[in-house]
This record gives structure tokens, C-alpha cells and sequence, in this order.
């Protein structure tokens, strides 16, 4: 009797708790109307503003106390701002698709769930989407930390005017998935984007070493595919086994548990400071004695860190090759500003593609 005295007592504090966030957060969505009015009077029609967001959570972060952890309390006031933004704008976001890739949830992580995201069929579909602003914003992945660089990410970016506006870690977990009609016992092919099978290598060698390997356009499509055929299975994630109605015949198995991708957000405007910024560049360098030498020693003379040096051949010439750099700071701060001129003044051709805040988780 006891037990349930306190129980009644717990859930009605509950019950009064949740009142109190009712009305904060209506309050919150309240005052975003009224943000949304100010800058229309002002004639301001950018109503997302990625800085200001990286901003609202790392102060959430800062703040927060527990029990619920940063990445969980995080995606919670993601979530809030999403819906908040969604009452004066929603912002509508093109990702490589189809519905169920890695890349449309790192667009959900990155923009909350009230955002409109439009799957695409490739990544230079995404860029010419974004540039013609039929979209707000576009995603597409970078970087994993098993396979290295995306290529055709970095390439695109060569012919493109688009603008870096942040960027999103998103932690991979692959499933080996079969639907309702796969004998699990008779499994001779598996599908799966060529990426995900790379990164799942050794654990296929070990447990499916004669089934054919075969790669798809994306996981997605891996998990569209099976529906049909009782002898495959996909590598693919949480979010296409739910949509397309797949069962997991085994969890995690990534061949690393630290396998990442990292993926750019990529936009119209350039982003102002946020306090904790990165910026990212692509240099052509002359072909002489030192060249890399000379690019490089202004970076760390002025106490700039950097974060990743890509090469790839050069679209001007046979043998000639271009540079992807990220470093840390904003392109506005003084010693990346004094950098970026030096920089400029001894290579062919330096185009900064933006600045942009950190990934927050």
C-alpha cells in the first residue's frame, strides 16, 4: 500500500512536470512566431540559421546535469527547434537517396524530424537541386572512417558554386536484414552499397565467404531488392529495415564499432561565426619544387589546425592535381584571414567552399 502511495505521488509530480513543459514549449513556439514576423518586417528571409542552432545546443550541453546524456538531451531540443522552425518556415532539405539511407538520417539529425527531405538518385543531383533553389538545403556524405573520402562528393564540389553550411557525424551501424520470403539458411547473395560491404568485409569472409557480393546504388535500394528473392540479404540500417519492413538476422555487423561518416550540409549562404567553427577550402597549386612545403607552413606558423588534406587529380590537366583542406576557425577570424590571403598570393587558385559551425555530436 505503501508502494503505491508513493507511486501516485511520483506520477502526479510527473503529471505536473509535464504541464510545465507543455507550456514552455508552446511558449517557445510562441516566441519563434514572433522572430519569424520581426524578420519578415526587416525583410529577412533566412529563417534557419545554423550558427545560432550550434549555439542553442552546446549551451543546452553546457548546462546540462544529467541523468539524460548530451547526445540524447541534444536530439531533444533538435527535435523542439525543428518543430519551432517549422511554424515560420519549414525548411526543406534534398539527400542522396532513396527513403532509408544513412544520409537521409543524418539529414534528420541534423535538421529535426519537421523538415521536408526530398531523396534524390545521386549527389550532383543533390548539388543542381540546391542551386536551383528548389531545396533550402542539401546533404551528402563525405568521409567514413573505415573507407576514407567520397570521391564523387569531392568532385562535384570542383564544378559547384554551393557554400559548406555544417556538417553532421552520424555513427554506423550495419544489419545483415532478410524479409518474409528469405530462407535464412539458403542466403547466396547479399546487396548492399559498395561502401557498406567494405566495411563489413571480414565479417562477411567469416560467416558468408561463398555468397556473391553484390554492390547497389545504396542500402536502401539493398533492402528494396530483397522483398522479391528468398535466397539474398542487405546490409542496411535501422531506419530501411523499419521502412521497408526487413528483419535483422544479425546486429552490428560493421567490421569496426567505431565506424562513422561524416556528412556536408551544403547551402546557398555562407554561415557567420559560431564560436566553434571549421572551414574547408580547395587549392590548385602550381607544379614546382616545394609546393606542398609552401601551402602547408602558414597554417601552422599562424597556429591553425588542420583537420584533413585531400588530393584529387585536377580537371585542367593531365598530372596535375588539387587539394581539399579543413581546418579549424572561421574564415573571419583573424589568423585564418591572414592564412587564407597568404595562401591566395602563391597557389594558381584558392576557393573557400565555407565556414561553418563543428558538428555538434
Amino acid at each position: 500500500m505503501a508502494d503505491d502511495k508513493q507511486l501516485t505521488r511520483l506520477r502526479d509530480q510527473i503529471d505536473s512536470i509535464d504541464d510545465q513543459i507543455l507550456a514552455l514549449i508552446s511558449e517557445r513556439a510562441r516566441c519563434a512566431q514572433q522572430v519569424a514576423e520581426v524578420k519578415q518586417s526587416a525583410g529577412d528571409a533566412v529563417f534557419y540559421r545554423p550558427e545560432r542552432e550550434a549555439q542553442v545546443l552546446r549551451h543546452i550541453m553546457a548546462k546540462n546535469q544529467g541523468p539524460l546524456d548530451n547526445e540524447e538531451m541534444a536530439r531533444l531540443f533538435r527535435e523542439i527547434m525543428s518543430a519551432c522552425l517549422a511554424l515560420e518556415q519549414p525548411v526543406k532539405v534534398a539527400f542522396l537517396g532513396p527513403e532509408g539511407t544513412f544520409t537521409q538520417e543524418a539529414a534528420l539529425k541534423h535538421f529535426g524530424h519537421s523538415a521536408v527531405t526530398v531523396p534524390l538518385g545521386a549527389i550532383d543531383e543533390v548539388f543542381r537541386e540546391v542551386a536551383a533553389g528548389a531545396v533550402n538545403y542539401g546533404v551528402v556524405p563525405v568521409e567514413n572512417s573505415t573507407e576514407g573520402m567520397i570521391n564523387h562528393t569531392l568532385d562535384t564540389f570542383l564544378d559547384s558554386t554551393l557554400n559548406i553550411c555544417g556538417e553532421v557525424e552520424l555513427r554506423i551501424h550495419h544489419h545483415l536484414l532478410v524479409g518474409p520470403n528469405t530462407h535464412s539458411d539458403h542466403i547466396t547473395r547479399v546487396y548492399s552499397h559498395s561502401q557498406s560491404l567494405a566495411q563489413c568485409r571480414q565479417w562477411l569472409d567469416g560467416h558468408y565467404p561463398k555468397a556473391e557480393r553484390i554492390a547497389v546504388s545504396s542500402n536502401a535500394e539493398a533492402a528494396k531488392r530483397i522483398k522479391g528473392e528468398w535466397n539474398s540479404a542487405a546490409i542496411a540500417g535501422d531506419m530501411a529495415a523499419e521502412l521497408y519492413g526487413l528483419t535483422k538476422l544479425n546486429e552490428k555487423i560493421e567490421d569496426r564499432p567505431d565506424n562513422s561518416t561524416r556528412f556536408l550540409i551544403i547551402g546557398r549562404d555562407s554561415i557567420p561565426p559560431s564560436g566553434d567553427d571549421k572551414t574547408s577550402i580547395i587549392v590548385a597549386v602550381r607544379n614546382e619544387p616545394g609546393a606542398l612545403h609552401n601551402l602547408l607552413e602558414p597554417f601552422h606558423r599562424n597556429g591553425v589546425d588542420l583537420t584533413r588534406v585531400e588530393t584529387r587529380p585536377s580537371r585542367t590537366g593531365k598530372w596535375t592535381y588539387v587539394f581539399f583542406i579543413d581546418f579549424l576557425g572561421h574564415r573571419d577570424a583573424p589568423n585564418v584571414s591572414a592564412v587564407l590571403a597568404e595562401v591566395g598570393s602563391i597557389v594558381a587558385d584558392l576557393r573557400v567552399l565555407g565556414s561553418y559551425p563543428k558538428a555538434v555530436l
